[in-house]
């Protein structure tokens, strides 16, 4: 049975066909238009009808949709630890998967996992209110040898962002490996250091280095954005921004948030009107720098300040990094005896291997070895990201 439905692709005209097709796709529109006027008109005398059709009409996308993780983590503050701060409220994580839009109830939430996450955690000394609020932590910034004047520039723009940052040049040669800087920048009375590495003569990734016995993550940089590029961008000040993170809901993405919470300082400046954001979506971080623009007493803008990049997780290590050749055990002095080795000769040889410590010293060289802050000869890694572990497009892990 023929369709009763006018096409314009019958029609032998290409002009008139697309006349036809062009008023078809007006009408369409239209016919759309008044259906959401009429609408409309129909719920503002009921808000309870579009309060039911917006609870229906949910769309699916991969936020919502997202493979269930047991290391998701809710805010329930517990009065009875003592081992949290006062004033800052207690991740714990749940066990079961919940449905969405959903919350799972504060008895059915292990507790005492994510307090002792926190307690134990190397950022506990930060948020345990011994660090003074008024001196900014002190963060090296350098780079990967042989950089271009972009990575440079990059780099005065993340000096700009943290308050108590400086950036020294990195040499060139054996020496200057990343674990024996991060050790030397330890002793020094640095509380960080970030690396940003150079692919293709442009800056590709960062290494975030928590001072003095890690952890180190690495993360992937795309999408930068420097201030000078920003169209209509305020200038920034010397006041301590305030921070804002979104979207660190599991354990992974919790002590990251604590790691990046540790670059600033504890106590913000508010007249400085500073915001610096770092939301998380999917596992991509998205930096930005505002400034708060009070219009009125009820309404507030926002002005651009820059710069604006993208992080994305890579690894996430226990210390600092690794320098394979540096805790090698040097080869004991070797003697030729041509098959004929006298006594003497052998107790000789035999004293040359090994330097005997005396009695009383023994304590005191491996409390000085444990005060040294020396790179680790293998990593261990906490997390690191693999293809095989996204599946799909709805997993995610911060």
């Amino acid at each position: 049975m023929p369709s009763s439905r006018f096409e314009p692709s019958t029609i032998k005209n290409k002009v008139k066909r697309e006349e036809i097709a062009r008023k078809q796709k007006k009408q369409k529109g239209q016919d759309k238009l008044q259906r959401r006027l009429a609408l409309a008109k129909a719920e503002a005398s009921d808000p309870v009808a579009k309060k039911k059709r917006k609870e229906q009409n949910v769309p699916r996308t991969l936020d919502n949709t997202r493979v269930f993780d047991p290391s998701f983590l809710t805010a329930q503050p517990v009065a009875s630890s003592s081992s949290v701060p006062d004033g800052e409220p207690e991740a714990s994580s749940s066990s079961a998967p919940a449905e969405h839009g959903t919350a799972h109830p504060p008895e059915e939430q292990p507790q005492d996992e994510s307090a002792a996450d926190l307690a134990n955690d190397p950022f506990a000394s930060y948020f345990s209110g011994d660090v003074d609020p008024s001196v900014p932590p002190k963060v090296l910034i350098t780079t990967s040898p042989r950089v271009t004047r972009v990575t440079y520039d990059f780099c005065d723009e993340l000096v700009n962002v943290l308050p108590g940052a400086e950036f020294i040049r990195r040499k060139k040669g054996k020496g200057f490996e990343m674990g024996r800087i991060a050790g030397w920048a330890a002793g020094r009375g640095y509380s960080h250091m970030a690396v940003v590495n150079e692919d293709t003569k442009k800056p590709n990734a960062i290494t975030l280095i928590y001072l003095p016995n890690g952890p180190t993550a690495y993360f992937k940089l795309t999408s930068i954005e420097l201030s000078k590029k920003i169209h209509g961008h305020a200038r920034s000040t010397d006041h301590f921004p305030e921070l804002v993170l979104n979207g660190f809901v599991t354990r992974l993405g919790h002590t990251v948030g604590r790691l990046f919470q540790t670059l600033f300082p504890p106590m913000p400046e508010f007249q400085g009107r500073q915001v610096v954001t770092l939301h998380n979506q999917r596992d991509f971080l998205f930096f930005r720098r505002h400034r708060y623009a009070f219009r009125s007493t009820e309404k507030v803008g926002l002005q651009e300040i820059g710069p604006r990049f993208t992080l994305k997780l890579r690894s996430l290590k226990k210390g600092l990094p690794a320098v394979t050749n540096n805790a090698e055990p040097k080869k004991p002095l070797e003697f030729d005896d041509f098959g004929e080795t006298p006594d003497s000769e052998q107790t000789a040889a035999g004293d040359m291997e090994t330097d005997e410590v005396p009695d009383g010293h023994e304590d005191a060289q491996s409390q000085g070895q444990s005060q040294k802050h020396g790179p680790p000869a293998t990593d261990e890694f906490l997390w690191m990201w693999k293809p095989e572990l996204e599946t799909t497009r709805r997993t995610f892990f911060l």
